[in-house]
């Protein structure tokens, strides 16, 4: 899981900006090792040493630094797009993008070049929290505008934050939607649920060694066990306060 290729990020997205370099110097990697990028919705797909790049939220550095080193050597990847934050999303802007976004004629280019463009919400507001309409109109309206302007169905989602719930889940499904990504810092095994694919993070603090560990999958569960316990606390904690939320507007 990335998000921006950036080699001077603006600081809300430091930690999970990785500098072109590594990111060329990480792809390297994979083809030397035989990987095989498919598609998130291709990820059943029988293939030797199957692996999946997305990248959450649509920065611009993905057209600038990653597109051209993925087109270089044949990648696909999936870029999960916040439609609300798109640089030319005019009467449909929506949310607070941290950075640079891609323009509709960006996500148009990444397409035809190959790219998997999934959903990730229109405005990136954390979906367990909302009540079930908001939640709807969040999740339906990323979709239809990317099939709008694509011209092609859009049947795969990344949660915002990686943050989910049953009823998430069972919106996201009604949506359209037949896979969706969480975050989970875990490798996504055969047999899971095809709504809550956990993916590995990778950061600006990525060695070239730990990167090359986990994608093998070694020491995955030690190199991202700080991750996997405050994931699962900050998890009752959400579920509590969406409780605590209903309660209180009721």
């Amino acid at each position: 899981m990335y998000h921006s290729i950036h080699a001077r990020p603006p600081a809300g997205t430091a930690d999970l900006a990785v500098h072109p370099e590594a990111f060329a110097d990480q792809m390297a990697l994979l083809a030397e090792r035989g990987f095989t990028p498919v598609p998130f919705s291709a990820l059943d797909t029988p293939a030797r040493k199957p692996i999946v790049i997305t990248f959450d939220d649509g920065y611009a550095d993905f057209h600038d630094h990653a597109l051209p080193v993925l087109a270089g050597r044949g990648f696909p990847a999936t870029v999960f797009v916040t439609t609300g934050w798109l640089a030319d999303a005019g009467a449909d802007a929506a949310g607070r993008p941290l950075d640079r976004m891609l323009s509709w004629g960006q996500v148009r280019e990444a397409a035809a070049s190959g790219i998997e463009i999934g959903g990730h919400s229109h405005s990136h507001p954390q979906l367990d929290q909302l009540r079930d309409a908001a939640l709807r109109e969040e999740l339906t309206r990323s979709k239809g505008l990317l099939e709008d302007r694509l011209g092609r169905e859009v049947a795969t989602l990344a949660y915002p934050y990686g943050y989910s719930s049953a009823r998430v889940r069972r919106a996201a499904r009604r949506a359209g939607y037949t896979a969706a990504c969480a975050v989970a810092n875990a490798l996504a095994g055969a047999r899971r649920d095809p709504l809550a694919v956990p993916r590995l993070t990778v950061r600006a603090t990525t060695s070239p060694e730990t990167f090359a560990r986990v994608v093998e999958g070694r020491s995955v569960t030690r190199t991202y066990l700080r991750d996997r316990m405050l994931t699962k606390g900050y998890a009752v904690v959400r579920r509590s306060r969406y409780a605590a939320g209903r309660v209180t507007s009721r």
